[in-house]
């Protein structure tokens, strides 16, 4: 089979590509760097170098393609985040229907059943309704939850405040997370089989542990074991993203996407089509990780 991976070699995309060598698949990976040509081409996959929003440079690349993997990469210079995001979704989906390929896989997010109000996710939301104007093609969204990973942005704050935290959570208030690896797995699982027919969703979990709890397993990890999670009001958020530096655009869309969750707007649809089991990755794990990390800083 003949599978182009977008997504460089991302946390997810890199191992993805792994799996589907070592199953005895051709793989072209999508990147946008040409410094990442030498590294892809070691495991054994094509190289294709250009941007996703080069709409004439992803047609050409995903010919020849049995099934696609699409992500949509962080823009942290994007003016209107969502609407980037969702012009991605097109070209995506307009690229697939000009190679008429027949089998998608498409890297969303929880919260993404919404058409607005989650930050990034809503556009996200854009990306899947522009690939399902596909009719004729099979699609299955994965939508995996809050990533572990987004965690490590706390480290500075741990370091310099005692305390972990965002604009969502509390004592009572469950975070459903995903690790990279669970995600791997899924993806992989479904574009080695190709069983799923139409458009579909598949919800990705790999933990539900409350904040309180997550704060108490990583203070442990670290020493910390008082460590408290900390719910910031959004005008807290905001100040403290803006202070690190990231862009109003983007503060202002993560600021939206975490108030999204305290509210458990973003996740109804999840609770609602729970999976019937979650990752091997678990708060204890990943608390290991976290720990290495901050250790190293």
């Amino acid at each position: 089979m003949k599978y182009v991976i977008t997504g460089s070699l991302g946390h997810i995309s890199k191992p993805l590509v792994q799996k589907l060598l070592a199953a005895g698949h051709q793989v072209t990976v999508i990147s946008s760097k040409e410094s990442n040509r030498p590294a892809i081409e070691k495991i054994g996959a094509k190289a294709a170098i250009g941007s996703v929003e080069d709409l004439a440079f992803l047609t050409n690349s995903f010919a020849g393609a049995d099934a696609v993997y699409t992500m949509v990469p962080p823009n942290f210079s994007a003016t209107n985040w969502k609407e980037w995001i969702g012009q991605i979704g097109k070209n995506y989906a307009d690229a697939i229907r000009a190679n008429q390929i027949n089998y998608v896989v498409n890297l969303s997010s929880v919260g993404a059943h919404l058409p607005d109000g989650c930050g990034p996710v809503s556009g996200l939301h854009k990306a899947e309704q522009a690939l399902n104007t596909l009719k004729d093609v099979n699609i299955r969204h994965l939508r995996p939850c809050y990533f572990f990973d987004n965690l490590l942005a706390n480290i500075d704050l741990v370091k310099q405040m005692d305390i972990i935290g965002s604009n969502f959570g509390g004592a009572d208030a469950k975070i459903v997370f995903a690790d990279t690896g669970d995600i791997t797995e899924a993806a992989f699982e479904e574009l080695s089989g190709l069983q799923f027919t139409g458009h579909s969703v598949r919800y990705i979990a790999s933990d539900e542990r409350t904040s309180d709890e997550v704060a108490k397993t990583i203070g442990i990890a670290i020493g910390k074991p008082s460590l408290p999670w900390v719910v910031f009001t959004n005008e807290q958020s905001t100040t403290g993203m803006l202070q690190a530096g990231l862009p109003e655009e983007i503060t202002r869309n993560y600021v939206e996407m975490g108030d999204a969750l305290h509210s458990g707007r973003m996740m109804e649809d999840y609770w609602k089509n729970h999976p019937a089991t979650l990752g091997k990755v678990k708060i204890e794990d990943f608390a290991k990780k976290f720990s290495s990390v901050y250790n190293s800083k």
